[in-house]
């Protein structure tokens, strides 16, 4: 191409100020004809998964980095041959996508550049890229990538330059939105062997359920009563004539919520108390809800109203709702509540909250717990999703625990934790009964809450669960 030019596609900042990210999957290879706006990768941050779309036509010449590798913001990790006038020998990329359609700018006059997914924004990296073992399959790909790196350096052209784009040059990439992407890449379904039912030909979720089930191979979602919980995944058989330990690399997800715990464990005084109650009640009004109408669509389990109770508690004690100043020395009391729900995702832990909880009837909470748990089982939950919560729910009974002392997600007061609902013998009306008992553990900020406001908001969500009409009498 005598008018071509090369892109550099740098790494943006796409989770408000971190300064690296790992790049999880290339969608494309060099060759490759790429359009505005086509997602190339999917990188993680400490906070999310998000994937990356080029913000221009052209063809891919390399790819900088192989999967698995842990790149600084600001770093080039694509190059692309661009149609259209030279560009400078040494152009310098942003650090954020350059917008789709760019208006044509006076000669020497630099083009301006805006951030085309939210969360982007410029952020220049002074740490060094942290080395990562390379992966067999990728090691020679990852040299000829510097290989031509090198030689774009200098100026100098390749060997063999790439073909011209052409539209029709190749195989259309299949359209679908990245939470289906994500999807069918959990289920193991390639999208190019799935028939579309979407308009203009997009590929959606019940398109790739579809082709699971044609291939004979389903695999269960988590229950509906199971929030976030991860998939069932086969255990790794364990060789014990082969090495004695591995060693995995602690990033991304784990490595944020890894860092968070101990900041709180050792911020914040925790006590934990514990009540064991009859949730029969609870139970039945679940199925009583799940054929009323206001509720159709809707994902009607025990959290949802274990979650009501804890909104009702903290209404009645609004000073458990609070967070410690540590600069000013203040106790700051929280007169909304965003109410987060611990989801365990086969990234890690991760904790988003309902914003504005407080304020929601119970078709719109239980809307909003069902939305939270799609986004999270999609790993498409937003950085700011997980910012700004104010206490926490954690359910450990999905995985068959009775209780647990959970540790509190930094910057809030207070945590609960929900154990195993199940049938066991109960003093009920005078005789022993078999009736649906779960036990609560409630960790709380000793700064914020004594043992007196603890037990009170501990006592009151075991008596909504109890007698879930005192939802309407203490409401």
């Amino acid at each position: 191409m005598t008018n071509a030019s090369v892109r550099e596609f740098k790494m943006p900042d796409v989770g408000e100020g971190l300064t690296e990210a790992e790049i999880l999957k290339w969608y494309v290879q060099p060759g490759d004809t790429v359009t505005d706006g086509q997602v190339v990768c999917e990188v993680e941050t400490a906070k999310a998964a998000v994937e990356l779309p080029i913000p221009y036509d052209g063809v891919v010449r390399s790819l900088h980095f192989p999967e698995g590798t842990t790149v600084d913001v600001g770093t080039s990790i694509i190059a692309v041959e661009v149609a259209g006038g030279a560009a400078p020998a040494q152009q310098e990329a942003p650090a954020v996508p350059a917008p789709a359609a760019e208006p044509e700018k006076p000669a020497g006059q630099p083009a301006a550049r805006q951030p085309v997914l939210v969360g982007y924004g410029v952020a220049t990296s002074s740490t060094r890229r942290r080395p990562r073992k390379q992966a067999p399959d990728t090691a020679a790909g990852q040299a000829a990538s510097a290989v031509q790196s090198e030689l774009n350096g200098h100026g100098a052209a390749p060997a063999a330059p790439p073909a011209p784009v052409t539209p029709a040059a190749p195989a259309q990439r299949p359209l679908a939105k990245p939470p289906v992407r994500k999807l069918a890449k959990d289920l193991g379904i390639d999208l190019a062997t799935v028939t579309p039912t979407g308009p203009d030909g997009v590929i959606t979720r019940e398109d790739v359920h579809a082709a699971v089930a044609a291939a004979q191979a389903p695999q269960q979602a988590a229950p509906a009563d199971r929030p976030a919980s991860a998939p069932d995944r086969p255990a790794a058989p364990v060789s014990y004539d082969s090495a004695r330990e591995t060693r995995v690399p602690v990033k991304g997800v784990r490595k944020a919520t890894a860092a968070a715990m101990v900041g709180s464990a050792f911020t914040a005084p925790h006590v934990t108390e514990f009540v064991t109650v009859d949730v029969t009640r609870t139970m039945k009004l679940v199925e009583e809800l799940k054929q009323d109408k206001e509720f159709a669509g809707l994902r009607v389990n025990p959290l949802l109203l274990i979650a009501k109770a804890l909104l009702v508690a903290i209404r009645r004690n609004p000073d458990v709702n609070a967070s410690w100043d540590e600069a000013a020395q203040e106790i700051v009391v929280k007169h909304y509540v965003n109410l987060g729900i611990a989801a365990a995702t086969p990234r890690g832990l991760i904790v988003p909250n309902i914003k504005d909880a407080h304020a929601k009837t119970l078709p719109e909470l239980a809307a909003s717990l069902g939305e939270l748990v799609s986004t999270a089982r999609e790993g498409k939950t937003s950085p700011s999703a997980m910012q700004g919560g104010t206490v926490t729910i954690t359910n450990v009974g999905v995985f068959g625990v009775d209780t647990g002392t959970p540790l509190l997600n930094p910057g809030e007061s207070a945590i609960l934790a929900v154990g195993a609902i199940k049938p066991q013998p109960w003093v009920h009306k005078g005789k022993v009964k078999p009736r649906q008992v779960t036990t609560l553990a409630l960790s709380f900020d000793h700064r914020l809450v004594d043992g007196e406001l603890g037990s009170k908001v501990l006592a009151d969500v075991a008596a909504v669960l109890e007698q879930p009409k005192r939802l309407i009498t203490w409401a």
